[in-house]
Parts: C-alpha cells; sequence; structure tokens
C-alpha cells in the first residue's frame, strides 16, 4: 500500500496547478488519496454504499477524525506515533438529498473532511460495498443529520460506532411525527422500497406527535412495522430522549420531559406496548437518556442539550448527541442487533 505525506502531496499538486481526478477515471479499481487535499476527499461516485479504508499517521505524532457528507461522524479521533501507520475501515451510505431526506440535494458524490487535534491521512481506498447491512433510521429532529452546528442528532454521530460492513442511512428529518413521516412521500415512501431483508430499521418518533391521539399514534407505529417486515427487514422500535425539564426535586418526572404529550398519550408507554405486542426488539431511551440526565444534574447535563447555546432543551449538542449515540450501540450490542465485530468500542 503507498504511504502519502498529505501534505507533501497537497502541495506538489496545487503547485502543479492540477485538480483531483474524477472518480470515474479510476473504473475497474480503487478510488485513492489522488482524490484528497490536505483538509478532506472528494469523490465523483453515484449514490450507493461504499467501503472506505484510510491509513493513519504521519512522520510526527497526530490524531485524525473523519467526518463526511452533511457532518456524519464517520471515524473517532484516532491516535498515531511518529512514524506509526494505522489502517481503519468503515462504510458509508452516498444519497441525494445526503442529508435530511426533505432538504437540499447537497454536494454530489462522497465528500470526507479531516479533523482530529493533529489530523494526517497517509493513504485512503474507496470501493463499492458488496454486502454492507444497511442500518436505516426513521425519525425527527433528534436523530436526524442537521446540517449546521451547534446541532447534532444521535444518528449523525451513530457511524463513528460501526466498523467496515454495516452503513448507516438516516433517513431521519426535522419536525416529522408518525402522522407527517408516514405521508410525505420523500419519507416513508421513500425509505421502505431501499429496505433489504436483514437491514434493521430504527424507529424513533415522539417529540412531534403533540396532537396526535392515542389510537393514531399506535396504528402509525404498527405500520411502520409492518412495513419493515413486508421487505423483510428487522424493526426495531426506540423511546424519544427525554427533554431536559428537571422537577425541584431534581427528576425529570413531568410529562414535558418524559414525552407526555396535550391528550395525555404517554408515548414511551405506547412505544413499550406496541413493541411487546408485535414482539419488536425495542430501545428504551427514554428511559436511558433519564438515567443520565438525572445523574448530571441541572447543571452537568447542560452540555448534553443545546441549553448554553441556544436555551433549548430538547435538541442536542455534538457532545451530547455523540453521548447518546453510544447508548443505541451499546444496546444494539446487547440485543445481539448487531455482530461484535461490527461494532467500536470504547
Amino acid at each position: 500500500m503507498r504511504r502519502f505525506n498529505l501534505a507533501v502531496l497537497a502541495a506538489v499538486t496545487l503547485g502543479a496547478g492540477l485538480t483531483a481526478v474524477p472518480a470515474q477515471a479510476h473504473s475497474g479499481r480503487p478510488l485513492g488519496i489522488e482524490n484528497c487535499t490536505t483538509a478532506g476527499c472528494h469523490f465523483d461516485v453515484p449514490p450507493g454504499t461504499y467501503d472506505v479504508k484510510v491509513l493513519l499517521g504521519g512522520d510526527t505524532a497526530s490524531s485524525t477524525a473523519i467526518t463526511g457528507e452533511t457532518r456524519r461522524a464517520l471515524l473517532p479521533e484516532t491516535a498515531a506515533a511518529a512514524g506509526e501507520r494505522v489502517a481503519r475501515s468503515f462504510t458509508v451510505n452516498v444519497r441525494t438529498p445526503e442529508g435530511e431526506p426533505t432538504g437540499p440535494d447537497g454536494t454530489p458524490g462522497l465528500d470526507l473532511a479531516l479533523g482530529g487535534s493533529a489530523p494526517a491521512l497517509a493513504d485512503i481506498k474507496v470501493t463499492p460495498a458488496r454486502h454492507a447491512r444497511q442500518i436505516f433510521l426513521v425519525g425527527d429532529s433528534t436523530v436526524c443529520d442537521q446540517p449546521a452546528d451547534p446541532y447534532s442528532g444521535w444518528g449523525q454521530q451513530l457511524p463513528q460506532y460501526l466498523r467496515k460492513g454495516v452503513s448507516v442511512a438516516n433517513y431521519a428529518d426535522s419536525g416529522e411525527s408518525t402522522v407527517t413521516y408516514l405521508s410525505e412521500p420523500r419519507l416513508w415512501a421513500t425509505v421502505q422500497p431501499l429496505i433489504r431483508p436483514g437491514d434493521l430499521v430504527l424507529v424513533q418518533l415522539a417529540h412531534n406527535d403533540k396532537t396526535t391521539d392515542e389510537a393514531t399514534y399506535r396504528a402509525n407505529l404498527e405500520t411502520l412495522v409492518a412495513g419493515v417486515r413486508e421487505k423483510g427487514g428487522n424493526p426495531v422500535l426506540v423511546t424519544p430522549i427525554v427533554r431536559r425539564w428537571f422537577n425541584s426535586d431534581g427528576t425529570l418526572n413531568n410529562g414535558t420531559a418524559l414525552l407526555v404529550n396535550g391528550l395525555g398519550v404517554d408515548h414511551p408507554a405506547v412505544i413499550r406496548s406496541v413493541a411487546a405486542a408485535e414482539d419488536v426488539p425495542l430501545i428504551d431511551l427514554t428511559a436511558k437518556t433519564k438515567t443520565l440526565v438525572e445523574s448530571l444534574g441541572v447543571e452537568g447535563s447542560k452540555a448534553i442539550y443545546l441549553y448554553n447555546e441556544k436555551r433549548d432543551n430538547t435538541h442536542t449538542s455534538v457532545h451530547g448527541a455523540t453521548v447518546y449515540a453510544g447508548l443505541v450501540r451499546d444496546e444494539l450490542l446487547a440485543q445481539g442487533l448487531v455482530p461484535k465485530g461490527a461494532v467500536r468500542v470504547g
């Protein structure tokens, strides 16, 4: 495998007045580091699923993280000692629109950005994924690929916890309820045909079902479960993350925090009930995030949400979304929903 010093490569490329070679010029072989600069890489590929293998490190100590497309965390920060090379791989979903399904198309192809405290990319190879398993996400703004700082959904941070062979196709969309997700053609009608046998479909919809009655909410969840199974996929119901809304005693035991709507519909309770009735795996993110937020307390939990930036107690920061994605990762592993070898731990 070639080991380039990316800074030298970029200087030579810019000095010669050249641009990155389009991906289609590399028919029949992996796409490589000639598509990169010091800031990141662009691969002119069509929508699909791609395996990415990177070689990190340089002459000095380095620490590199990789994000892609609409701010998706694809590889956690990875250290390499001076002169050391560290190989890592991941699988990425490329789609249009590249972020929220009802948002702008974004940039065609696959875009990767280098981050971390001292990024160093020695080499990279991009190839079409042949047998990748997909994890589809159906959700709202607390899950989606948020387009701009300081916002981040937990689904945006989930890919960094997964290894090559598993991709996250995040079709969560801001402002959606179970009602609108089923009725909007760019959402469920687009997602369902993409589901293949064996794919996981994680469903977290509750925050915007503020006026949905219990019978309708239950029926909508059952429709989503049946639709996943119709395609041979495996549905997973996820209770919603809590809102950071404390009682005077330091608990979150109130309807606002625990997603009970104005009609008295206890969304997490209905989700648990549907999961049990339909024999569907359940990730009780409400219970897990409640425990975590209460343990952090009124002050400590501010960093999880956007309280400091926006006085927002519903949406998460990048840090908070990463922590919550870790909770989802832990449940996927604990329940055997993904193989141990497909998950990054620690």
